[in-house]
């Protein structure tokens, strides 16, 4: 005889159905946390697009060839004072820091290199919260959806329209959030990975600019890259 008792198909769906009704409410408390944190990095990133408003080429370029001639000079001061200007983030400003400080000197290649993969690490770590919340975000919502369908089906079939509407209303309700979340988590996705993308085309410019020992022309002198155009390729 047997000692392990035999498991039928229905105990298999009782276990099932008691943990997805555990997970009810700590799924709808992700939700409102994964709201909460979407609405923080949307105030987050309207912060960060309005100090990218006065993004100009020739203020960079402007400058690069002012920390280049103070770097010359051997004034490491004037060169962080004339960087500082186009710093968009604490992030961009502390590279441009360390750009000026080890520019010029034996080895600066390799370091400054390196900053340069720690600040584009860095923006990915960032970028990372809200490409999460893309997934994180419809996931939940799907969760949130399924799992007051059983008890709501309950309800129904044994005539209580009271549990089958409140059931109902909470599925549709998660779903439009974690809809929402994903939707504009997206959005903020795409437009930070250019706007991160800019600042590190920025800051390898710099570096290229101060770290060049040939002389470079003057920064009236210095046109602005061409803009893409679409439908070109």
């Amino acid at each position: 005889m047997s000692l392990v008792p035999a498991i039928s198909t229905h105990d298999v769906n009782v276990v099932i159905f008691h943990v997805a009704s555990v997970l009810q409410v700590p799924v709808l408390i992700l939700a409102l946390l994964a709201l909460a944190l979407v609405i923080f990095e949307l105030g987050g990133f309207a912060i960060e697009l309005r100090g990218r408003q006065q993004r100009r080429f020739s203020a960079l370029a402007r400058a690069a060839q002012g920390a280049r001639t103070a770097l010359r000079g051997g004034d490491r001061e004037a060169a962080a004072e004339a960087v500082a200007s186009i710093a968009r983030s604490p992030a961009m400003s502390s590279t441009l820091q360390f750009i000026v400080e080890h520019a010029g000197e034996p080895g600066a290649e390799h370091q400054l290199n390196k900053a340069l993969a720690d600040f584009d690490f860095d923006a990915q770590r960032r970028l990372a919260r809200t490409r999460m919340l893309v997934r994180a975000g419809p996931a939940l919502g799907l969760m949130g959806t399924l799992i007051p369908l059983s008890p709501a089906l309950t309800g129904l079939a044994n005539g209580n329209t009271t549990a089958l509407s409140e059931n109902l209303r909470v599925a549709f309700s998660v779903t439009v959030v974690g809809l929402l979340i994903g939707a504009v988590a997206f959005g903020l996705s795409l437009y930070r990975d250019r706007m991160y993308g800019q600042d590190l085309s920025d800051l390898e410019y710099l570096a290229a600019i101060v770290s060049d020992p040939r002389e470079g022309p003057p920064a009236s002198t210095v046109v602005a890259p061409p803009r893409p155009t679409r439908g070109t390729t």
